[in-house]
This record gives structure tokens, sequence and C-alpha cells, in this order.
């Protein structure tokens, strides 16, 4: 081992140099899947690798680099910016002249790029002078703009396994080379699956914190205490302004919409772990009170609103019982989105059929002129009336009789519902 290997992190020096070497991704590197039948027959085109950190994107990259007969170069979204990318252009165009190779430029961290650099790459890939293989950790979807984005096939990796992860481990612990094999260091019968679990499909987490332990340890064998010593606490997964926050705040509202409070609390905690804006999430779940429960039992609002005021007054970190109870009383009460598709047919309606003028008998007339044009006429008042209600259209007369609020069968919509049967049995008998 070289010095600069030796003093390069385990996780660094244990990359794997080529397929045979790699572990996990079999859904894009198993025999015959299509990055395997890519790199074999060197006909890499232009791709976006999308997974999470330490899946083993940026080793692909290298995979690649060894394996093809290209031009290739790696290009930091960090570190590099548009003006590096018009030398790198410039060396492509030479390469292609005096070799004939075409340039693959591997862009770590592409969504670290914004719209307009994004757009810098587009003519050489359009005119086939540069190859792009972006990787990144966010959503293609939001993070890469359409025009790349329709000219490159996204792959995305998959959190590694708990088995691929400790044959990771294994290796490095074995390997003379590049790992610890020289080392005598050896593991106790339960580490290794513990670290495997607590690197959650991360296989750099993984390596490090064998590392990390490996060198607490006096002994030579590492026991799950040096291990628990290694590890610390790590930040959870998380990222306030990418796809995780979306994901979770997701599972937290599909979680109370469908009645489970026990799912609604895990995502609930998940989030205030991870340092989430609690008044985001009171905020969602104002909206959930009126969108999913609605009339079905209208003290969920009140509720939800309570629970908005009392945590601004409270603060953290008891008001994570305020919210906690909130989420636990929308989570159980009964459900309707009556009121949501009432209004969006409403809306629908409007857009479809326009500015219907008023019928005149529900205008008011406070001019002799209006009262002569008919506004007001032969309405009916409907507190002079037994049960306070009589039958009148209220709605323009192109659309009379339309129904838009349809009540659930259950919960205090029940009796909504049983309320409108009678005035319309009494209209009837009227």
């Amino acid at each position: 081992m070289s010095t600069e290997q030796g003093s390069a992190p385990l996780a660094e020096r244990m990359r794997p140099r080529n397929i045979a070497e790699f572990k996990g991704q079999t859904h894009l590197l198993g025999q015959g899947k299509i990055l395997r039948r890519l790199i074999e027959s060197d006909q890499i085109s232009s791709l976006i690798l999308w997974g999470p950190p330490g899946a083993g994107k940026t080793t692909l990259a290298r995979i690649i680099a060894n394996a093809t007969q290209s031009h290739f170069i790696f290009f930091s979204a960090i570190l590099s910016g548009v003006k590096d990318l018009r030398q790198i252009v410039k060396d492509a165009e030479e390469e292609l002249i005096a070799s004939g190779k075409r340039t693959i430029l591997f862009v770590d961290e592409i969504h670290r790029f914004n719209k307009a650099q994004q757009d810098a790459f587009l003519p050489y890939v359009e005119k086939g002078l540069l190859t792009i293989i972006g990787a990144t950790t966010e959503n293609p979807s939001f993070e890469v703009i359409t025009p790349l984005l329709s000219r490159c096939k996204v792959l995305v990796l998959n959190p590694l396994g708990k088995e691929d992860i400790e044959d990771i481990l294994r290796n490095a612990l074995t390997d003379k080379d590049r790992g610890l094999g020289n080392t005598g260091v050896s593991l106790s019968e339960e580490v290794l699956p513990f670290i495997a679990e607590q690197a959650e499909g991360d296989a750099r987490i993984a390596l490090n914190t064998l590392e990390t332990a490996a060198r607490l340890t006096t002994d030579n064998i590492i026991d799950l205490d040096t291990v628990r010593e290694a590890v610390q606490k790590k930040p959870l997964m998380y990222d306030k302004g990418g796809e995780e926050h979306y994901n979770v705040i997701s599972a937290f509202i599909k979680s109370m919409r469908g009645s489970n409070p026990d799912s609604a609390l895990y995502w609930l905690a998940r989030m205030l772990e991870a340092g989430e804006d609690p008044l985001f999430i009171l905020r969602r779940m104002v909206i959930l009170a009126s969108e999913d429960i609605g009339n079905a039992d209208p003290r969920a609002l009140q509720l939800a609103i309570a629970a908005l005021q009392g945590f601004q007054f409270v603060g953290m970190p008891e008001g994570r019982l305020i919210i906690a109870q909130a989420v636990t009383y929308l989570a159980t009460a009964p459900k309707s989105n009556a009121s949501y598709v009432g209004i969006d047919e409403a809306l629908a309606e409007v857009r479809k059929s326009g500015a219907l003028p008023v019928p005149l008998h529900v205008r008011n007339a406070p001019t002799r002129l209006m009262k002569d044009l008919g506004y007001h006429k032969g309405y009916k008042y409907a507190h002079n009336f037994k049960e306070g209600f009589v039958e009148q259209e209220y709605l323009p007369e192109q659309i009379a009789g339309k129904k838009f609020y349809r009540p659930a069968g259950h919960g205090y919509e029940k009796y909504i519902n049983e309320r409108m049967e009678f005035l319309r049995k009494k209209n009837t008998k009227n």
C-alpha cells in the first residue's frame, strides 16, 4: 500500500475498482442488467445516478472510467463552474480530433448547479461532444432542468442492504493491501450486524465507523461498547429543502388521513428530532382538519387552531405534547373530504360557466329602480317559516338544482345528512 493510500480514509481505500468488487445495486449491475451491459459494451450514454449517500454513485463513475475507452473527466459541482466547463469543452474537441475518443464528463452533485449553470451543458450534450454522468442525492425531477433530464437516463440507486454492508466490512477487515488485514484487528460476533444496522445503507458510514473503532480499541478486538463509542449519534437523514422533507411530511399526513395515530406519532417524532419547524407541521395539520375531516368532526379544526396557538404560547420542548395531542385527535377523528370536494367542484363549475347572473329574487333591492326591475321580488324569508326553512332556488337558472356538498354518512356529517333529508321530506309535503 502506497503512502498516499495509507493516509486516505478506509472508505476511500476500499472503494471498488470494478463490477466484481462492487456490492449491491444488482438491479443495475446484475447479469444482463442495464448498467452492466452499458459498461461491458463501452456504450455509456448520458446518465443521472440518483441515490442516497454511500450507495456507490461516485464509485460507479470510477468503475466506468476504468472500463471505458473514452476520455473521462471528473467534475465537481462544488469546486467547479461554467468557466471550467469551457476548458473541458476545448479539451474534448481536441481529444476528438487527435484520437477520435469521445469525452465522458462525470458531474458530482449535479443538483448544486443552478438552472442557468445546467443550461451550459445542453449544447455540448446535444452535439454529442460530451456524455454526461450526473450524480445526485436529490430528486432529479426537482433539481435537474427538464431539457437536460430528457437527454439523460435516470438510474435509481438504493440504500445498500445489511448483507451488502456486512460483506463490505468483512472485505475491509481481511484486505491486506487496502484494508485492515495487516493490523490484526478482529470483531466480536455482534459487532458486524450492529455496524450494518447503524449505517442505514451507507457504506461510507459503515467503513468510517469500523476505522474509528479500530483506532479506539486497545486489544485488537473491537467489541460492542467500542463501536457504540465510535458511532456516537448520527443526524437523521432529513433535508428540510429536499425530497426527504416532502417524503416524511407526506407519510405524516397520510397516516392521520388513514386514522393511524401510531404511525402519525412516529413521523411527527422523525420531523421533530430532525429539526423541522413545528409551525410548518401545525400549519399542515390545520389544513388536514378541513381537507380530510371537515364536518365529520367540526371540533377538529378548532383543536388544530388551538394547538397552533398553544404551541406559539408554550414553545419547545413542552410544545411537543400539544402537537402530539392534536395529532392523535386528528388521526382518530371521523373523516370526510366532502367540503374539499364540494369547493373544488364549485370552482370547476364557475370556471366552466363563467359569471352567471344572480337570480332576481335573491338580489337586494335598496333603491326604487331595483325594485321596479324585480330585484328581491318573490324572495321567501326563511325565518318566517316553520323550522326556519323554505324551499327556494338560490343558484343561477342555468345550474339550478346542482349539488356540490355531499356529506359523508358517518361522524357529525351523519346528522347533517339526516337534517338535509328531513328538510327534503318537509319540502315534499309542502
